[in-house]
């Protein structure tokens, strides 16, 4: 006689009904980002044709990172989690509006650098993947911004840096080869640490959902080691951003690929260690980021005033502004040492202004270098004599990356003043204004030299492209808009700041019934 076969109710671990199709925006950026990969590395024998797909496909991830904003900014944080596993046990994607604000910021730095590599990159450059390459580096900046897993963040590392290091690469020329050599050395120790951190975290909450553990976080307390957890995050995250003492690495590198590809590392691939190092930080571990809160504002003072006088005094313009990332990823940091609302706001505040910005300063730069003749400023003058609308144009992105008013620089720059001083950091504040200044100097020399000093040798007439001059153009337009207008931004950044102060909406979207397993 046969066993009576018993019913299983799968509600209490599976999705048993459709998934709302509400859901599905959550996902869809980075399936178009791998999906359209696929596509362009199948039409690489045709450089036109794939070049073309490439800035549509781009065009189109930010109007799906435009639509996510809105209905994040409208109806809350939104999950929609794999395999039909409730979560914490299914892979979910939790967006919240820290995380919309990021993709949507970074899918606009990736269409300028897409239009700009229109005339950058060549077709030797696409036979051997540029745009497959930049549209998988795209999948795993979006996908870092937008997860709700630990581990599935440590993923999307892997995606970016796979990515990048063929980027790095591409022309296979002496310098590039050294520049990979270090900067994949250094992230490599750094992914190395973040996933020895995955495994210590799963051994201590038996999850990686982001809002399991932050829920749990709060009641596991000093029975868990977390404090050296939280250190080690903040030793893989800060090498990931360049932060002082791990900093050596990006000047280093970033000055060796093609101008396209360094403008889309400086303006998307720093700002992912700094998305994560906030995101653990100040949601997942708050108790511990408090308590190291000294040790990352003296880390955040160092990386600002080292970057500062490292451009100060740098000949060539593209390892000037490395220094420059470096120094903004120093005002970034203290903004998470402060923990407060305004320094949370002023670090999200300055991310997004950082984005727009370095992507379009190294975009700037490799228009320098083809006006003027190189990089280097020793060689460089009369390129205002020259063009005087790009003079125009490069002033504004040097005033708004030394945070003066009125362009978008100024307004993070007094949010973090304003939280340091009402924290008391008087130092911390001092060094951001001292920051700044060193900055004003050294983007002075190069305008006084580059572009008010004459010519040394015959320049030969250049004619611009609108390939090169639109996304300059664009990025500079959204600089002086985010300074002139901020009150949507600010407003937007004080409420990403809010919500990982308190992140009570972000768990109920992804355990709506209040229930934590």
């Amino acid at each position: 006689m046969a066993a009576p076969t018993a019913t299983v109710d799968l509600a209490a671990a599976l999705v048993t009904a459709p998934v709302p199709l509400g859901h599905w925006p959550a996902i869809l950026p980075v399936a178009h980002c791998i999906t359209l990969g696929a596509v362009l590395l199948m039409v690489r024998a045709y450089p036109r044709l794939q070049a073309w797909l490439a800035i549509s496909g781009l065009a189109g991830l930010a109007l799906m990172d435009a639509a996510l904003l809105a209905k994040v900014a409208a109806e809350g944080p939104l999950t929609m989690v794999m395999g039909r596993w409730l979560p914490p046990f299914g892979i979910a994607f939790t967006v919240d509006l820290f995380g919309a604000l990021m993709a949507f910021t970074a899918a606009l730095a990736g269409l300028a650098g897409g239009i700009y590599a229109l005339a950058d990159i060549g077709e030797s450059g696409r036979r051997y993947g540029f745009f497959p390459l930049l549209m998988l580096l795209m999948a795993g900046v979006t996908g870092a911004f937008l997860t709700g897993d630990v581990f599935n963040l440590y993923v999307w590392f892997e995606v970016l840096l796979i990515s990048s290091f063929g980027l790095i690469i591409l022309g296979s020329e002496r310098q590039q080869i050294d520049g990979a050599l270090k900067y994949a050395v250094l992230n490599l120790i750094a992914t190395t640490l973040f996933l020895v951190g995955v495994g210590i975290l799963y051994a201590i909450f038996g999850t990686l959902n982001m809002a399991d553990i932050a829920g749990k976080a709060r009641d596991i307390g000093g029975t868990a080691p977390l404090m050296s957890l939280a250190s080690l995050f903040l030793l893989a995250f800060a090498m990931k951003a360049a932060a002082f003492p791990v900093n050596f690495w990006l000047p280093a590198a970033y000055h060796t690929p093609r101008i396209t590809v360094s403008a889309l590392f400086a303006g998307l691939l720093t700002k992912v260690g700094i998305y994560a190092l906030v995101r653990v930080m100040v949601m997942l571990l708050p108790a511990e980021r408090a308590e190291l809160s000294l040790l990352i504002a003296l880390a955040a003072a160092a990386t600002i005033l080292v970057g500062a006088l490292g451009a100060l005094a740098e000949n060539d313009v593209r390892r000037m502004f490395g220094h420059v990332v470096i120094s903004g990823i120093g005002n970034m940091l203290a903004g998470v040492a402060l923990g407060n609302a305004g320094g949370i706001g002023g670090a999200v505040f300055y991310a997004l202004h950082s984005m727009v910005l370095m992507t379009a300063l190294y975009l700037a730069a490799g228009e320098i270098a083809r006006r003027g003749g190189g990089f280097c400023l020793s060689d460089l003058g009369g390129l205002y004599r020259q063009s005087g609308g790009f003079a125009a144009l490069s002033l504004v992105l040097f005033l708004a990356a030394c945070g003066l008013p009125p362009f978008s620089g100024f307004w993070p720059k007094v949010m973090l003043v304003k939280a340091s001083l009402d924290s008391g950091a008087w130092w911390l504040a001092a060094a951001i204004l001292a920051g700044g200044f060193l900055t004003t100097v050294a983007f002075g020399r190069l305008f006084l030299l580059a572009y008010w000093r004459p010519a040394p040798m015959t320049l030969a007439p250049s004619r611009p492209s609108w390939r090169t001059v639109l996304p300059i153009a664009a990025l500079t337009v959204l600089t002086i808009g985010f300074g002139i207008l901020p009150e949507r931004l600010l407003a937007l950044s004080q409420a990403a700041a809010a919500g990982l102060a308190d992140p009570q909406a972000y768990l109920h979207s992804v355990f709506p019934e209040g229930g934590q397993r």
